[in-house]
């Protein structure tokens, strides 16, 4: 470790990239600071304090949408944008081609429309974030051009995330759009303390420490999934040309536990975000069997019960639909067959799609498993101590650990390389 950081302390190139990561993120912190015009700060924290719901949306926006920042929106549509387009190779031949097969300049091309959907993304979302929060009292006194002022900047906050997302991920270390988010969650850790410390007493001693070992418990879980493979062997077959012999060497194929990683969640908190806005929309109306009808409604849906059920049914669905869209068993077997490669036992073709198509059927039933119980890991922590700031679990964390891995390697790439040189 030691050396590790010796290294780059002693390499400008690496020392500059990491500096640039933090500078990025600092300014992103600034920014989520700055509020828009026209917010009532009470109604805001009492809205926030009790809606599940715009606390995970929270989250995917870096924590800037607590305090209504001019970058509230984040790199959700961003997101958003890179769903759809993931979820439309499967409509259009075209798409999944440019993605799958025509290498970087098709998947930069890819890149490209997804940047673009993000713009009417945006506004679509701001726009109907700002009506959601204005029925609720929190936005006051705004006129029309104040309304599309406000528009038109937490638009322009989000594609300026997208861009310094992007520019993190070429010029810094890690993944620009991950990093962000993370900075949000991890910003959010020294008020949640000073909440517990201010609500603490005495007699809550073994409360606290039954807590702290089943986060250090959760945690190491956590990174046992997310890192969790099953290795498929692969053997290559012998050939040979003129006086030479290749081919039969040995490899694998990993198929990761958690192949969706936490894509699940964030379709899940759409389907169950979209509802809560229109029927709070509808309570508004002046008539009053929609009114009834809607409060009714709305009521229903912020029960943490139901809203724990329906919250794990269709993360553990949603894991199994975006395991199926991104990986596709028989263009694994073709391109398997076409390199002279097959799994030991089985035989080439349709029959090794069928075998890791069964083979990643079984362990999407453990990744689905644990995406659901660590989504409603909070609600359950919540009421196990009687503490809201206590909670571990939730997506906050499966974004953190992921985050943390995924920089400490590509970090650890850039050490070998120059150590190499």
């Amino acid at each position: 470790m030691w050396q590790q950081l010796r290294v780059i302390l002693k390499d400008r190139s690496l020392r500059k990239r990491i500096l640039f990561v933090l500078g990025v993120l600092v300014l992103f912190r600034l920014g989520a600071v700055i509020p828009i015009p026209g917010v009532d700060p009470v109604q805001l924290r009492q809205f926030f304090a009790g809606n599940q719901l715009f606390g995970l949306l929270n989250i995917f926006t870096g924590g800037a949408l607590d305090n209504l920042s001019i970058v509230m929106l984040g790199v959700g549509p961003y997101i958003t944008a890179s769903i759809i387009m993931q979820l439309l190779t499967m409509i259009i031949p075209a798409l999944k081609e440019m993605y799958q097969e025509e290498g970087e300049a098709g998947r930069q091309r890819f890149n490209q429309y997804s940047r673009l959907l993000t713009v009417p993304l945006a506004f679509m979302q701001g726009f109907g974030l700002l009506l959601l929060l204005e029925r609720q009292g929190i936005l006051t006194h705004l006129t029309l051009s104040g309304r599309l002022m406000n528009i038109l900047v937490v638009v322009a906050g989000s594609v300026a995330l997208m861009w310094v997302g992007e520019l993190i991920s070429e010029f810094g270390i890690g993944n620009g759009v991950s990093l962000l988010i993370f900075a949000g969650i991890v910003a959010g850790i020294p008020s949640a303390l000073r909440q517990t410390a201010f609500a603490f007493d005495a007699s809550q001693l073994p409360i606290l420490l039954a807590f702290l070992v089943a986060a250090l418990l959760i945690i190491a879980g956590v990174v046992i999934i997310t890192e969790g493979e099953r290795p498929i062997p692969v053997s290559y077959a012998k050939r040979v040309r003129g006086m030479r012999m290749y081919g039969g060497a040995s490899t694998y194929l990993p198929l990761r536990v958690n192949q969706a990683g936490v894509i699940p969640i964030i379709f899940a908190l759409s389907i169950l975000l979209f509802p809560q806005m229109i029927v709070s929309v509808l309570s508004n109306v002046n008539l009053p069997f929609i009114s009834t009808l809607s409060s009714a409604l709305l009521a229903f849906l912020g029960s943490p019960w139901i809203y724990g059920i329906f919250y794990f049914v269709l993360v553990f669905a949603f894991t199994y639909f975006y395991t199926a869209v991104t990986f596709d068993p028989d263009a694994i077997s073709g391109n398997l067959q076409k390199s002279g490669a097959f799994v030991p036992g089985v035989r080439p073709g349709r029959p090794t799609a069928q075998f890791l198509s069964r083979i990643t059927g079984r362990i999407t039933l453990v990744g689905a498993l644990f995406l659901g119980v660590v989504a409603v890991l909070p609600l359950v922590m919540q009421s196990a101590t009687g503490l809201s700031t206590l909670a571990i679990g939730g997506t906050g964390l499966l974004i953190v650990v992921s985050v943390v891995l995924e920089t400490v390697k590509q970090l650890e790439s850039q050490i070998v390389m120059r150590e190499y040189e």
